[in-house]
């Protein structure tokens, strides 16, 4: 079964300083672009809590949830620092012609305690 890619943004809506929120995915997705040009997409909830990543500081590859410094790593989504113990989900990103596509994770995500996605 081929999975389409889905646009998202132009790079040039992004900034290396902070996340952009896209909300019309259940969970919504933060996209980042990192200093060196790449831009990485993942679910935008926190695992530990109900935390928007987007709304967290950037340093290098790694977000910190803006609730409870949670770290993650933009690239692999694992947990750098916690309280959160699960990784957010990362969905595979391209640059084409300044526009960031994305194709989504076909794993379920990793929400926090009480989050559930609509069906």
């Amino acid at each position: 079964m081929a999975v389409d890619r889905i646009k998202l943004c132009e790079v040039s809506d992004l900034s290396t300083e902070k996340g952009y929120r896209v909300s019309f995915f259940v969970p919504p997705l933060a996209v980042f672009l990192t200093e060196d040009g790449a831009v990485h997409v993942l679910d935008d909830t926190c695992t530990h809590q109900n935390a928007a990543l987007s709304d967290g500081w950037v340093d290098g590859c790694i977000v910190e949830c803006p609730l409870h410094m949670s770290r993650f790593d933009l690239r692999t989504g694992e947990v750098d620092a916690p309280p959160a113990e699960l990784p957010v989900r990362v969905h595979a990103a391209v640059i084409v012609n300044g526009e960031v596509w994305v194709t989504l994770s076909q794993e379920a995500p990793n929400l926090p305690p009480g989050v559930r996605p609509r069906s």
